[in-house]
């Protein structure tokens, strides 16, 4: 079978109607899998998600809200931590001493470089 190039996401719409079809007898599997450049085991995988019915916009959705609530998660305790360091740089007496002298301040974090502009 020859290479169908990057991969490619397809909507919750596109997938429940690619499955509707193939159950309703509208279009069989080897026919999907050449009109829109499918793999055999991504259309088993929608068709079984489809019978259990986890193949919803609802599911969907859910999905894609869940990793934006991981996404903001992560992002909440970056902010916390170089809130941390940031207050730790200006309680640090020898930032300002040698900031003031043109060298750059040491991170008080190892592997933190500092960039003065």
């Amino acid at each position: 079978m020859k290479s169908r190039g990057p991969y490619r996401r397809h909507s919750t719409p596109f997938k429940l109607q690619l499955c509707q079809d193939i159950r309703n007898g509208i279009i069989g599997r080897r026919d999907a899998q050449r009109t829109y450049g499918v793999w055999a085991n991504l259309i088993q995988l929608w068709l079984t998600q489809f019978d259990r019915g986890e193949l919803n916009d609802e599911e969907a959705e859910a999905r894609v809200i869940s990793g934006y609530e991981a996404q903001i998660a992560a992002l909440e305790r970056k902010v916390g931590l170089l809130t941390m360091e940031l207050d730790l740089v200006k309680k640090t007496p020898c930032h300002r001493s040698s900031a003031a002298a043109g060298n750059p301040p040491s991170s008080p974090v190892p592997g933190l470089q500092w960039r003065i502009h």
